[in-house]
């Protein structure tokens, strides 16, 4: 009920509180005139305003505060979401590995870093010393002859058919450590551009022993000394048909880089299958879960080949490539170019145009590209010159070498090269 001898005894008691400075006091009155009805006075309306604006501004600082602390929380989890590029590490890794980028697309590497490389290096020879000690050396010879022989198709662009008993030590021998070695810089590559996360899932196609593992296993062993590398966690999973790569492949990682201390935390699963069986709807990869696909140095030289196996890799990147993930392609440059009898020359045009007709039948988009090589030209050095370049400049493998010459009589010193192309592209 609206009485104004109350109302006017309310309004006087509010203007005594304000005076005394109970706002408390003066908060109450000037509600309990609201609700009954009457009109407020110009002192009243002054002090309901004022009142409204310290509430909005409160919300506000509450708001602020909240919207703060989140971020606070998003930029603390950051770093273990991605690894974020350190700048020491990345100036040390272009001066170890003598970086140097001759366009935007090629990059010439004659270094490497030698207290990551030698020990594994040194590890992996002692594993196939171990492995040749178990066979009588008359079958020894002979059957790494015939794994030889086969391998040896990838210095042509061709394609081995792996079906040797000692083809894993064989590839062990003559190309894993080169591959390891462009997978390494791979990884780095992906790591100075921020898209490295700490939890990583990884399907690697075609994966021989595992080489895309061991590049990343190195590359976070480099890292040691430069910064603190919250705790990874990678999942990987091996698409391969020969199941003896993967038992090699396996066998070593034990060996070597599970008995070093890394915070690398990695989860292995096998699947054996043959891409050209690869059956879609039985296979037992999960959906839309990987970081990354990789497929390293299985591109086929035959047209109706490369067809079906690129539309197996098509359905697997659709089915299983997260929205967010990329596919890393590594394929060598002779192969490339000889998939589409073009010549390889001093020519980025042509070189662009090659890389993306190579990603439109994988129906794929270009992110980036680098021409790994260990030279400054596209155009291949003759045997001669490649040879005296190789002893003046590049790193040698020094503990490998020596078996090369007892078991295959190689003549010369084994070194790191590289003449791959490493794409980075996305669906």
């Amino acid at each position: 009920m609206n009485n104004p001898i109350v109302n006017w005894w309310r309004s006087q008691q509010l203007k005594l509180s304000l005076k005394r400075g109970d706002i408390r006091r003066a908060a109450q009155l000037l509600q309990e005139i609201q609700k009954s009805g009457a009109r407020f006075s110009w002192l009243e309306k002054l002090f309901r305003d004022k009142l409204q604006l310290e509430r909005y501004s409160q919300e506000y600082k509450r708001q602020t505060e909240t919207l703060t602390k989140q971020l606070t929380e998003v930029s603390q989890q950051k770093p273990n979401l991605i690894l974020m590029p350190d700048e020491e590490f990345v100036k040390y890794i272009y001066k170890i590995f003598n970086l140097i980028h001759y366009d935007e697309y090629k990059l010439q590497s004659t270094g490497i870093d030698e207290r990551i490389f030698d020990d594994f290096e040194s590890s992996l020879v002692e594993y196939l010393k171990e492995e040749f000690s178990r066979i009588p050396d008359k079958q020894l010879f002979i059957k790494l002859e015939d794994a030889l022989e086969d391998i040896n198709n990838l210095k042509t662009g061709q394609d081995p058919d792996y079906r040797f008993s000692l083809t894993p030590h064989v590839y062990f021998m003559k190309y894993f450590l080169e591959n390891v070695y462009c997978i390494y810089l791979a990884w780095f590559l992906i790591y100075q551009d921020a898209l490295l996360p700490s939890k990583v899932n990884i399907l690697d196609i075609a994966a021989g022993p595992g080489t895309v593992a061991y590049g990343l296993a190195l590359f976070l062993q480099s890292s040691s000394g430069f910064f603190h590398i919250p705790q990874m966690h990678i999942s990987y999973y091996s698409l391969e048909k020969q199941d003896a790569f993967q038992f090699r492949g396996l066998q070593f990682w034990r060996r070597y880089i599970e008995s070093r201390l890394t915070t690398v935390n990695a989860y292995f699963r096998f699947v054996t299958t043959d891409i050209f069986t690869w059956k879609t709807q039985s296979n037992n990869l999960p959906k839309d879960f990987f970081d990354f696909i990789v497929i390293s140095h299985c591109f086929f030289i035959d047209k109706a080949k490369r067809v079906e196996a690129n539309n197996t890799y098509k359905q697997i990147f659709a089915t299983s490539l997260k929205n967010s993930g990329y596919v890393l392609l590594i394929v060598q440059d002779k192969k490339l170019f000889k998939i589409y009898n073009v010549h390889q020359v001093e020519n980025q045009e042509q070189e662009k145009n090659v890389v993306e007709k190579f990603l439109a039948e994988l129906g794929l988009e270009l992110v980036w590209y680098r021409y790994l090589t260990s030279t400054s030209s596209r155009i291949p050095l003759s045997g001669v010159e490649f040879g005296k370049f190789a002893r003046e400049k590049l790193p040698k493998q020094l503990y490998m070498s020596p078996i090369l010459q007892q078991y295959f009589g190689q003549k010369f010193q084994s070194c790191y090269t590289l003449d791959d192309y490493v794409i980075l592209a996305r669906k």
